[in-house]
């Protein structure tokens, strides 16, 4: 939700302001000073790692979960974290059930080895995302990025998906990519940066644009109704114009299982 508010600023200062203005992505004065002030205030970016849902059905192993997977000479949740810090975020909030929650502990404690503040919300019992996404309400009170557990995204240009967000109107805006497996996805309907319509797992479909697991949103997301994100909360917004995508030159890793998880490693390279 934006406030109008009148401001007194150097001259100089505004110049330099309005410089940045492209037309493109920073549209007007209120735009290029609304843009600039989210750069400076880069250090209270804030993402959620959605790790939540049954703890033996993301269990990959005795000593595994999905988050906790070993890749190569690292876990999947630490090199996340890494990647966050390195792309400005410094606030992380991860959203899990009490036994993957202390697994994830042991690996991160409090994030200040990584350079981040690591919070843990436990998540008691959850119908879906939107569910298990709500329980960050209230600390998430402006833009804030949000990544699925089992997502390895060392590869995604999340600075790109992050400014594509706040140079344009959208509630939401997804990161978007391509599968040869459309119908095991959420298929995406798009002109321009707009998406038209979210079809979580269609029976069939010939699109192959796909929602990849990361997005960025506004706080109002968390008062849509619905247990599912891509059931419920993603076709609602889309339907009204309010949600967006771009499309990431990178594809993320998915870890749903060991295979998987041995795969990756195989062939990974931080």
């Amino acid at each position: 939700m934006k406030e109008k508010i009148s401001i007194t600023i150097d001259k100089k200062i505004l110049k330099a302001s309005d410089s940045i203005i492209d037309n493109v992505f920073i549209r007007n004065r209120s735009h290029a000073i609304e843009h600039l002030l989210r750069q400076a205030l880069g250090d209270q970016r804030s993402a959620v790692i959605l790790c939540g849902g049954d703890e033996e059905k993301i269990r990959i192993s005795p000593t595994e979960f999905r988050p906790t997977a070993r890749i190569g000479k690292g876990n999947l949740i630490e090199y996340n974290i890494k990647k966050l810090r390195q792309e400005g975020f410094k606030n992380i909030f991860i959203i899990a059930r009490h036994k993957v929650l202390s697994d994830i502990f042991s690996l991160l404690k409090d994030g200040s080895s990584f350079g981040v503040q690591v919070k843990y919300v436990e998540e008691k019992a959850s119908a879906g995302t939107a569910d298990s996404l709500r329980l960050a309400k209230g600390p998430c009170n402006s833009s804030f990025l949000v990544a699925y557990g089992h997502v390895l995204f060392t590869k995604i240009n999340i600075s790109h998906l992050w400014k594509e967000h706040l140079t344009r109107n959208h509630l939401a805006t997804l990161l978007l990519t391509t599968s040869k497996k459309p119908a095991e996805k959420g298929v995406i309907i798009m002109e321009g940066s707009n998406i038209l319509d979210f079809i979580q797992k269609p029976a069939s479909s010939d699109n192959n644009l796909v929602f990849s697991p990361i997005f960025v949103a506004e706080p109002a997301i968390f008062d849509y109704a619905g247990k599912s994100l891509e059931l419920d909360v993603f076709p609602v917004l889309a339907k009204n114009g309010l949600l967006g995508g771009t499309m990431s030159a990178h594809k993320e890793l998915h870890v749903h299982n060991a295979a998987e998880a041995r795969a990756i490693s195989t062939s990974y390279v931080n």
